[in-house]
């Protein structure tokens, strides 16, 4: 006589193979680990956030593959947001990006992780920061950013605009995929 198992058990082992199977995996059984790309802007620099920011990145399992300080110019701001160019907001956010009276300089950098694109929204929070400090306390728009435009950081909004965005600061190969969209300032 075969010993009965019981249905929780069966259920449970079947959840677990299932959500295993799910999970992207490399041939040597690890995880593969996804990039994107974090900017602190000149209102995160000059309000001394770098160290912030950098240690809510570390504690939440990112690592730190490459960074940059620069100076955008007005050309590479506009070709960076250029999918908001017909919008209200492009000017004013091209100036507040390039304007060293304004503002200054910025940390381009590449996070990596499982799941970085997701998991760097997650953290970084709502776009407009003063609804994150309601919404999403401890994220960093609500710790560090004032409004909609001074939301002190950047992050992709998909895997294809984290390729594109790296390629364009780091001139790193893309997919060779267009992305014309994304909703992140």
């Amino acid at each position: 006589m075969l010993p009965r198992v019981p249905f929780l058990s069966i259920f449970l082992f079947v959840v677990v193979l299932v959500v295993s199977l799910s999970l992207p995996c490399r041939s040597d059984g690890f995880a593969e680990k996804e990039k994107t790309l974090a900017i602190i802007k000149p209102d995160g620099l000059y309000d001394n956030c770098t160290d912030k920011i950098k240690n809510a990145i570390f504690d939440s399992g990112f690592t730190i593959v490459k960074e940059m300080l620069i100076q955008l110019d007005e050309e590479a701001a506009m070709s960076f947001y250029a999918e908001h160019s017909s919008r209200s907001f492009f000017s004013s956010l091209v100036k507040y990006m390039t304007s060293t009276f304004i503002s200054g300089p910025v940390l381009i950098m590449i996070l990596e992780k499982e799941n970085a694109v997701a998991d760097w929204r997650a953290l970084i929070g709502p776009t407009d920061a003063s609804k994150a400090k309601i919404t999403h306390p401890n994220s960093i728009r609500a710790m560090c950013g004032l409004d909609i435009q001074k939301n002190c950081v950047h992050g992709s909004d998909s895997p294809q605009s984290a390729q594109r965005e790296i390629s364009f600061f780091f001139k790193e190969k893309s997919s060779g995929s267009a992305v014309t969209e994304h909703d992140e300032l």
